[in-house]
C-alpha cells in the first residue's frame, strides 16, 4: 500500500515537473497522464524508477519511452475525443493506454511478439478494453482498420512510410520520429488535408529506437 502511495505521488509530482511544466498543455492529455499508471507497463526492477524522465528497457532491445517525449507526441495529434487511432511500435502498450483514455479506439502493432503478447495481457488487465495489439510490421500500417483519425509512431524511420499517409484519413495527423541517424531524429506532425495534401511540422529533436520493417529500417 505504501509503495502504490509513493508512486502515485511520484505520477503526480512527474505531470507537474516533466509534463505541464515543459509546456503541454493539453487537459486531455494532462489527465490521461495523470491516469495511466506507467510502473504496471515496466518490468519490476524498474518499477521504482516509472517516473523517472528518462526512457526504460522493457526487454527485447526495447525500451518505454520518456513521459514528456509520450505526453508531446500525443498532444501533437491534436485528438478531441472520438478518434480511431493507430500506434506503431507500442512496445509496453503505455502510450496506447494513454491514447485510450482520449480515443475512442486504439489499434496497436508491434513486431516483437513476446513484448506484442505482454502488452495485451496488461492492457485487459487494466480495463482498456478498446485497446487491439496486433504482432506485425508496423512501417506498413494497419489497412484492415484503416482510414484512421490519428496515426502515432513510436520508434524512428528513416523516411516517412509511404504506408501510413494513405492510411490516414483527410483531416487527420500523424506525428513520428524521423531520422537517419540517432543524433539527427526529429519528431515530424504531418496534418492531411480534405485533397490529400500534406503539411509538415518539425516539433522537437529526439532519440528513438529503429521502426523495422519493409519500409523502415531493416533488421
Amino acid at each position: 500500500m505504501r509503495q502504490e502511495k509513493d508512486l502515485a505521488r511520484a505520477r503526480e509530482a512527474m505531470v507537474a515537473t516533466q509534463i505541464a511544466g515543459r509546456g503541454v498543455r493539453d487537459p486531455r492529455v494532462i489527465a490521461a497522464m495523470r491516469k495511466v499508471p506507467r510502473e504496471e507497463f515496466v518490468p519490476e526492477p524498474h518499477r521504482a524508477h516509472a517516473y523517472d524522465d528518462s526512457a526504460l528497457p522493457i526487454g527485447c532491445g526495447q525500451t518505454i519511452s520518456q513521459p514528456y517525449i509520450v505526453a508531446l507526441m500525443i498532444e501533437a495529434l491534436g485528438l478531441e475525443g472520438g478518434e480511431h487511432v493507430l500506434e506503431v511500435g507500442s512496445g509496453s502498450g503505455y502510450a496506447a493506454a494513454v491514447l485510450a483514455e482520449i480515443a475512442a479506439d486504439v489499434i496497436g502493432i508491434e513486431r516483437q511478439p513476446e513484448l506484442a503478447r505482454r502488452a495485451q495481457e496488461t492492457l485487459t488487465r487494466l480495463g482498456y478494453d478498446r485497446v487491439t495489439i496486433i504482432e506485425g510490421d508496423g512501417s506498413l500500417g494497419y489497412a484492415p482498420a484503416a482510414p484512421y483519425d490519428a496515426i502515432l509512431v513510436s520508434a524512428a524511420a528513416p523516411e516517412v512510410p509511404p504506408a501510413l499517409i494513405e492510411q490516414l484519413r483527410p483531416g487527420g495527423r500523424l506525428v513520428l520520429p524521423v531520422g537517419r541517424l540517432r543524433a539527427h531524429q526529429v519528431v515530424r506532425r504531418i496534418e492531411k488535408d480534405g485533397r490529400g495534401r500534406l503539411r509538415e511540422e518539425d516539433i522537437t529533436g529526439v532519440r528513438f529506437v529503429p521502426l523495422v520493417g519493409k519500409a523502415g529500417w531493416k533488421a
